[in-house]
């Protein structure tokens, strides 16, 4: 079973918003996508006193989303995967229909899109015209501004539905003051628009009394072993060669370092994958890394973060990563490229180190820098430091009071148009 994090108490809810929601106002659209967000988003929201329609399918549904009197879980189905071309195609049909058929017959005011579904063309342009013109107030989450630019498969088609979407949405949450500048420079989004939001840190995955020594003993490394992890989805731009030949060079003069590899590879991608193997084997210290190629379940994922001393995260590009901030859940010290807000990130929090993209000799140096620094050194200290600042600044509190915020001003300007038109009309 998954639980809140400790810190996270129930807290009392406003004064300024008692009586102020109703059943049924808000609904979060998940797309099936990110479990540990929906999970903590949809749990502080429901701490404040706002009853949660949460939208999704198995792959996000949680026990907790079952026992709360302010959480209401809304199957709309999704894909299976082994599915065959004709299953797929009714799937997704089916799931379409159940969500139009929930925002029109269940009439939330508020439609809070935290991911689109899978044929993102479609939401972003007719489900979006849609919501509107059942006089829905969009909130839509911008994990990525532009994945398919990340990616290197961005096209026109693929700019013009994402600026209808941006441009049609009543607030969009971005993670970074970088994000909301791409957001207005590229996609002629007004800054009003856009809230600059923290990530919420990942509370869904559990922190029990496991230790480190234990942790390492579970996975068949020795006390004492400098052990480096990598965590997360493997996909091109996570830059996991880059890792990988960093290490080799590192383990020729260290016979004492461990790599874990923990992660599954997307679909998509199997010479990627492939490509990754090779390097492992053909390289100094291949005997010397842990690989697990596979999905980690929540109630696993501890044990590959308190075995750690530090996470490295070798991305080509991105804007946010969730796993930086599941690592500040642990604190756990970080390697990361320079890209995206990493370097914010790192410089405010003290947490680790940055090089340059791809450039895995001086990923190598910030290897062997880290093992010689108080990061290290002094571990205890430092994890909690950096656990206090998480605490600080990625709170899911925080994050709660600006959503609510953003959602009691969109609701009283709909009250405010609804008198409006009343005035009109007598």
């Amino acid at each position: 079973m998954l639980e809140i994090e400790k810190e996270e108490t129930r807290p009392s809810k406003p004064e300024c918003c008692e009586g102020h929601w109703a059943a049924g106002e808000l609904a979060l659209l998940t797309g099936g996508q990110d479990p540990s967000y929906v999970f903590g988003l949809a749990t502080t929201l429901s701490q404040r006193g706002i009853h949660v329609h949460v939208v999704g399918n198995d792959r996000v549904d949680n026990i907790k989303f079952h026992t709360s009197d302010e959480i209401t879980f809304i199957d709309s189905g999704g894909l299976r995967p082994n599915a065959g071309l004709v299953a797929k195609m009714f799937q997704l049909t089916a799931h379409y229909a159940r969500l139009i058929a929930y925002v029109t017959f269940r009439s939330p005011k508020i439609v809070h899109i935290l991911w689109n579904n899978k044929a993102e063309y479609f939401d972003r342009t007719f489900l979006m015209l849609y919501f509107k013109c059942l006089g829905k107030k969009i909130v839509f989450t911008a994990h990525n501004v532009n994945k398919a630019k990340r990616d290197s498969c961005d096209s026109v088609l693929n700019r013009l539905t994402l600026r209808v979407q941006y441009r049609l949405t009543d607030r969009i949450f971005a993670h970074t003051e970088k994000m909301k500048s791409e957001l207005v420079e590229a996609f002629g989004v007004s800054p009003e628009t856009v809230v600059v939001i923290p990530f919420g840190t990942n509370i869904a995955v559990p922190d029990t009394e496991l230790t480190a020594t234990m942790a390492k003993r579970r996975l068949g490394i020795r006390p004492g072993e400098r052990t480096i992890l990598f965590f997360g989805r493997i996909v091109p731009y996570k830059g996991l060669e880059c890792l990988v030949e960093a290490f080799h060079c590192v383990a020729r003069c260290d016979a004492n370092c461990r790599l874990i590899i923990a992660g599954e590879p997307m679909k998509g991608f199997e010479s990627h994958v492939s490509d990754i193997r090779q390097a492992i084997a053909d390289g100094d210290g291949a005997d010397r890394i842990l690989c697990r190629l596979d999905y980690i379940p929540d109630d696993e994922t501890e044990v590959y973060f308190k075995a750690a001393d530090v996470l490295v995260l070798p991305y080509s590009g991105i804007f946010e990563s969730g796993v930086l901030f599941l690592a500040y859940r642990f604190g756990l010290p970080v390697i990361a490229s320079d890209v995206g807000s990493f370097r914010e990130e790192l410089t405010n929090s003290g947490a680790g180190f940055l090089f340059e993209p791809g450039n895995s000799t001086a990923l190598a140096a910030n290897l062997d820098a880290f093992f010689k620094s108080e990061l290290y050194q002094d571990a205890t200290k430092h994890r909690q430091r950096v656990r206090e600042y998480s605490s600080a600044h990625h709170s899911w509190r925080i994050v709660g009071e600006i959503t609510e915020r953003v959602y009691s001003g969109l609701l009283k300007d709909r009250a405010r148009l609804a008198t409006a038109k009343e005035k009109v009309q007598t």
